[in-house]
């Protein structure tokens, strides 16, 4: 590989690692005796860099040279950073080479606009036709879907893509003005809808068609910026909510932001990345997508921002101690896994288990759940091991300096 296209390869896989919205999960495409790659639906082998984030793929953007001017971008066009460009051709002969020499298992593939929308998603297309017809590449691709592209353009990507997303970057049309003012929710939300709708129509076609092709299968995803701008916890988990319910997402992925520009809206460029409220925020989102809570539950109405010191579910836990405690062995599976310190796993061997016998404290320890957390919150066989059922208590006890200093990924 000569340096040139090294050289690019450097930039581009540079400007890239702030895009956190990558990963795979539950696409599975074998070679069928030709080719090259496979998909497996447990997914890739993640890999993570020095800052923690994900790069289990090779992940980088068609080009930098960008035509916006996002305040919070490295890449927004008033900056002084090398730029560079791959053409369709390099960027799938890259990957192939990388696939080779065993460095990588699929790519992610996003891009600046350097022109307009249509030139820069015809061509992503180039670069998914190329990997797929040409190299008969199986592995798999995520790309971005330019917000003001064609829609058959969009559409034919999806065809050849595993995962397609589209980074809403702000969550309120207020904080787009402020620092991406070239950007608005009116651009963004439509091909969000266009690859929901499209999920939708192929999987009723494959039920009926058994040869029909596959569109996005691993489903689409998004980012969210966290601390560029004032936008409340609540406001920011409102937006995923609807997401999830109204778009099907798979997945939010909540970016902490990295000062890279000084401008006058922005936070200072020493302000500490928020790590912790990123991982908060990833601890909410899990309890909207697996554990039936709704935003409204974890926000009372004049709080705005999750309390950092502890995690959500247990301040949830907190604020209702009117609902505890729960005997063990009369609960639900939704009640069990409300329990701080019992989750999925835990909670279908107390179910399992309790059918033999009813479950004594001893018994609870062996099912896997954070004993130290749920004994404030359970009475086995009607009795309770958490000394005190009030709230300043148990904080007190749970909650340790410690635990809710700045997360550094670096020490």
């Amino acid at each position: 590989m000569n340096e040139i296209l090294m050289d690019k390869l450097a930039i581009l896989a540079e400007g890239a690692k702030y895009d956190v919205s990558c990963s795979s999960s539950g696409v599975e495409r074998k070679s069928k005796g030709k080719g090259i790659g496979s998909t497996r639906s447990f997914g890739i082998c993640h890999t993570w860099a020095a800052d923690g984030r994900c790069i289990s793929l090779l992940k980088l953007l068609m080009t930098n040279n960008c035509i916006y001017d996002c305040s919070y971008c490295v890449n927004k066009s008033s900056n002084d950073v090398r730029r560079a460009t791959m053409t369709p051709e390099e960027i799938a002969l890259i990957t192939i080479e990388f696939y080779r020499r065993n460095y990588i298992e699929g790519l992610f593939l996003s891009s600046a606009i350097e022109k307009n929308p249509n030139d820069t998603m015809e061509k992503m297309y180039q670069i998914l036709k190329l990997l797929r017809e040409t190299y008969e590449f199986n592995g798999y691709v995520h790309i971005k879907a330019i917000p003001g592209a064609d829609q058959v353009l969009i559409e034919k990507c999806g065809y050849l893509a595993d995962r397609m997303s589209v980074n809403i970057e702000l969550p309120s049309s207020s904080s787009l003005k402020l620092l991406a003012p070239q950007k608005s929710f009116k651009q963004i939300m439509p091909p969000i809808a266009q690859i929901k709708n499209g999920i939708a129509k192929n999987s009723d076609d494959r039920k009926h068609y058994r040869k029909a092709p596959s569109f996005v299968p691993a489903g689409q995803s998004t980012q969210v910026i966290i601390g560029a701008t004032s936008d409340s916890d609540k406001s920011i988990l409102s937006v995923s909510e609807k997401l999830y319910g109204d778009y099907s997402l798979k997945r939010v992925y909540y970016s902490a932001y990295m000062p890279v520009n000084e401008g006058t809206n922005l936070p200072a460029i020493l302000t500490p990345p928020p790590f912790l409220r990123e991982h908060r925020l990833y601890q909410a989102d899990w309890l909207l997508r697996y554990y039936n809570f709704s935003v409204k539950e974890l926000f009372s109405s004049d709080e705005s921002n999750i309390d950092i010191q502890i995690d959500p579910k247990l301040y949830w836990a907190l604020k209702n101690l009117n609902v505890f405690p729960v005997e063990i062995n009369r609960a639900s599976f939704e009640e069990l896994i409300r329990i701080p310190g019992i989750g999925h796993t835990s909670a279908y061997r107390i179910i399992r288990e309790r059918r033999i016998a009813h479950l004594g404290f001893d018994n609870l320890k062996k099912t896997g759940c954070v004993i130290g957390k749920a004994k404030y919150f359970v009475t086995c066989k009607g009795k309770y091991y958490g000394e005190h059922l009030e709230g300043d208590f148990i904080r007190n006890r749970l909650v340790h300096k410690e635990d809710y200093q700045q997360i550094s990924f670096f020490g």
